[in-house]
């Protein structure tokens, strides 16, 4: 088992765009295996590899669904394929995110109720299935990582005022800030 470090807002490899992956090797196997522990020790349902400090296109999930997609799996060089976004007002309680990436905070976020995700295994081969509600949002909030967005960069004004005065209080925003699944205490309580 080989927990990594969550790099927390401002590190760089969260702000850049992930690069694609070209080899289906060893070494990208053991980076899918140290995701899933890392995931799994978080108590999260996603991580990109980008939370690790590895800006490469590929994410974990595990979330318990009614889909008809897997509940745990990877997808690298992933493609999304959205349905409209509603323009009302984020819910507090129905929309509210978070992220490991900005530990222990929650903030409500409006996200497509579909989504269809195509893109590759880890040994390579062919991924592609349909996601819907909180299973999209997942979807759309690891993606998002792969661009170097996290949730908080898409937040409408009156919740970005909020982040931005929890980021300050934190004191996030700049490179080098982390914390360990399993050695740190669990910010999200859980």
């Amino acid at each position: 088992m080989s927990i990594k470090p969550v790099v927390i807002y401002g590190d760089e490899a969260l702000h850049v765009r992930g690069a694609e992956i070209t080899e289906f090797d060893d070494e990208l196997r053991a980076l899918i295996a140290d995701m899933f522990d890392t995931m799994d020790a978080a108590n999260g349902v996603g991580l990109a590899a980008p939370q690790i400090g590895v800006p490469l296109r590929l994410f974990t999930f595990a979330f318990e669904h009614d889909d008809e997609a897997p509940s745990r799996g990877v997808v690298v060089n992933p493609v999304l394929t959205l349905s409209k976004v509603s323009q009302a007002n984020p819910d507090p309680e129905e929309d509210e995110e978070g992220c490991l990436s900005a530990p222990g905070l929650a903030f409500p976020l409006k996200r497509a109720s579909y989504a269809r995700v195509q893109g590759f295994d880890g040994d390579g081969n062919p991924v592609d299935f349909e996601a819907t509600d909180w299973f999209a949002r997942i979807m759309q909030h690891e993606y998002d990582h792969l661009d170097g967005f996290l949730y908080v960069d898409k937040l409408n004004e009156r919740w970005t005022k909020r982040w931005k005065k929890a980021k300050k209080t934190e004191g996030w925003g700049v490179p080098g800030l982390s914390w360990t699944p399993g050695v740190d205490p669990d910010p999200f309580g859980h």
